[in-house]
């Protein structure tokens, strides 16, 4: 009987090749942790971020240098979350939940006035209407901080003053929301109405967490007597309502590392 011959298969062991942090980035790298007070969780942990960093200043460089060349018509810097993925972004800062079936009645339904034209622009920031950028840390507090942002151009509008009023007041009270879970503008215009009033921020200091609801009368900094929606995808609305009343509180898409990284100039 003929000899049988099986081929002999050779499990070649090739060792994966692992990312390594770049040499030349160390003194950026450790400029970058001071500037920013970042600590970690031994080396390993440090090394992973690291190349995270690493991936993020890469998508920034190349970023501003097609800017540079016209295709873009903004830019990126390095910031706070440059050792954070987009997925982690998203994940732990962004906390926009439109409730499902949510209906808008004709009571709430803003309603443009069409017989006047709309500047082609206009900067509430000049105006003095908005107050400083915040931090919202590692909570999904934006709607909180979106609806402070619209009740205190409001309040500038009605009194003249500019005055910061307390996310966290939102955060902790909102019993429709899910305070650092995530929640939605209207509840908190409605809390407020309901509630007869928002706290100042010295009041109420924010605080970048789930925490009993600590409102107190004592600190009431303004009220809310109604609200208003624009309706969905109308961007000729929104135009007129910027333009007419003030700043107004929208949900935008966040989870793009241009957001995460984004700078200065016109997305």
């Amino acid at each position: 009987m003929p000899g049988v011959w099986w081929p002999a298969l050779l499990a070649l062991l090739v060792p994966a090749a692992v990312a390594q942090p770049q040499p030349e980035l160390d003194a950026q790298w450790r400029l970058w942790k001071t500037t920013y007070g970042k600590q970690y969780n031994g080396e390993a942990d440090e090394a992973a971020r690291r190349l995270i960093w690493e991936k993020n200043l890469k998508y920034i460089n190349r970023h501003n240098l097609e800017h540079a060349l016209g295709v873009h018509s903004f830019q990126l810097a390095m910031n706070h979350l440059g050792d954070m993925t987009s997925e982690e972004v998203v994940r732990t800062m962004t906390g926009l939940k439109v409730p499902r079936g949510h209906q808008r009645h004709n009571g709430t339904l803003y309603v443009p006035d069409w017989t006047q034209r709309a500047p082609a622009a206009v900067d509430w920031r000049r105006k003095g209407y908005v107050t400083p950028v915040k931090n919202q840390g590692q909570c999904g507090s934006c709607w909180a901080f979106s609806s402070v942002g619209a009740l205190e151009g409001q309040l500038k509008r009605r009194t003249g003053k500019l005055l910061p009023l307390s996310p966290q007041n939102l955060v902790d009270c909102v019993a429709n929301n899910d305070g650092c879970g995530g929640g939605y503008m209207t509840n908190a215009f409605e809390y407020v109405r309901q509630n007869r009033g928002i706290d100042s921020e010295d009041a109420y200091p924010y605080i970048g967490q789930d925490e009993s609801c600590m409102y107190s009368p004592s600190g009431k900094a303004a009220k809310c007597r109604g609200y208003r929606e624009i309706p969905p995808g109308n961007e000729k609305a929104l135009k007129r309502a910027v333009a007419r009343i003030g700043p107004v509180s929208v949900g935008i898409d966040a989870s793009l590392p241009s957001f995460q990284f984004y700078s200065r100039g016109h997305v």
